[in-house]
């Protein structure tokens, strides 16, 4: 007898519950696997577990990779094999936390095997201190790819959005004669449009920024490297390197915790930015900040840029003072939560209540979203602060 579609449909839904399931007794598809679907199982079984129709885990199997590099290498090569790279990255990173492998990290063979992501690198750069010498080379070129990618997705419309914002913040607003930019002050005018008169009347000129009157903006990064704030880190490392690269910006890079580290005269390359940090410990945000202060020339053309928790362990009402003086001397200050993919982090509230009476809200912020935040610092204009779902 011919199969019908309808039977290969159903076929194929109980294939798809048979992994999900995980086919023990309790699921209940009498569907049996083979070849690669077989193979598929046995990595997420090493990983998860058996999976039961109840949600819970049966008695039969157990997660479990084993204890040696070479056997989570094959692991790993299997679900790059059988899995996209986005899933690769999800199981890797639930290996980590539910098989405690941190440690096989160390391995130079385990970390050719690895799909590099954010996450990865921030579990490298946590193991750095702990980390053999024959190790800290590949390490370095997986963190080198990692980073070599976000530049490469986030350079060019970093660059683009901040060269027009940096435009628009030179121009003049009453230019002289030789100045007018005519194109934008029509284009500016065109409500005042007389049609008796079939003309239009420049209420507002706009003028060219000449190059002797344009002043180089300053940007300082002030990160957070606390636990906590790994994926912001990484990312607030290649913006500094991509911000370092435009003439037109002068960038400064601090990173924190209890102690204050300058990185900027390493901001050419963002792998030894990001080897130079040392994530965890407790965090002094006054203390850092009362040194970025210490550094500005130029408060007016001055961009500042907290990215923290906000779990301060230093003196709070010196913080806010601090963040207060800045902004009554033109320093424009941003405070973001987090730079990440990862949605809203936990923070303290009440400490970002305090900055947002201040003028500053502090918000979380996506790697897409950072060029307009810092358009909008440039131009003085308000934040594009994302709305709460």
């Amino acid at each position: 007898m011919t199969r019908t579609t309808t039977d290969a449909g159903h076929d194929e839904r109980l294939r798809r519950w048979r992994l999900v399931l995980g086919g023990e007794e309790a699921d209940g598809t009498g569907c049996a696997l083979t070849g690669t679907d077989a193979a598929m199982d046995g990595a997420l079984t090493s990983l998860y577990g058996a999976r039961t129709g109840s949600g819970g885990r049966s008695g039969g199997r157990s997660a479990g990779l084993g204890a040696s590099a070479p056997s989570v290498a094959r692991w790993l090569g299997d679900i790059r094999t059988y899995f996209p790279s986005s899933v690769v990255q999800v199981m890797q990173r639930d290996a980590i936390d539910r098989l405690g492998l941190s440690t096989l990290l160390l391995e130079p063979e385990m970390l050719e095997a690895v799909e590099a992501d954010v996450h990865l690198v921030g579990t490298l750069l946590s193991l750095n201190k702990a980390m053999p010498e024959t190790t800290k080379e590949t390490a370095r070129a997986v963190v080198r790819k990692v980073v070599a990618e976000l530049e490469k997705k986030l350079a060019t419309r970093t660059r683009s959005t901040l060269t027009g914002a940096l435009d628009r913040s030179a121009r003049i607003n009453r230019p002289r004669h030789r100045d007018i930019d005519w194109d934008r002050t029509i284009r500016a005018n065109l409500k005042n449009y007389l049609p008796e008169f079939n003309t239009v009347v420049p209420e507002r000129l706009v003028g060219y920024g000449r190059a002797s009157q344009s002043v180089k903006k300053e940007v300082v990064l002030c990160i957070d490297q606390s636990g906590s704030m790994t994926a912001s880190v990484v990312y607030a490392s290649v913006f500094g390197a991509v911000l370092a690269s435009m003439s037109s910006i002068t960038t400064r890079l601090v990173v924190f915790d209890t102690a204050v580290v300058d990185l900027t005269d390493q901001l050419d390359d963002p792998v030894d930015v990001l080897f130079g940090t040392q994530l965890g410990g407790g965090t002094d945000i006054n203390r850092a900040l009362a040194y970025c202060q210490s550094q500005i020339t130029r408060p007016a053309d001055t961009v500042v840029v907290l990215i923290s928790d906000l779990y301060e362990g230093g003196i709070r009402d010196e913080m806010l003072k601090r963040v207060a003086a800045m902004k009554a001397s033109g320093v424009q200050f941003v405070a973001l939560l987090a730079l990440s993919d990862e949605g809203a982090p936990a923070y303290d509230r009440e400490h970002a209540a305090a900055l947002a009476a201040l003028g500053a809200p502090a918000f979380a912020c996506t790697p897409d979203l950072f060029p307009d935040v810092m358009a909008a610092a440039i131009e003085k204009r308000p934040l594009p602060v994302p709305t709460a779902d």
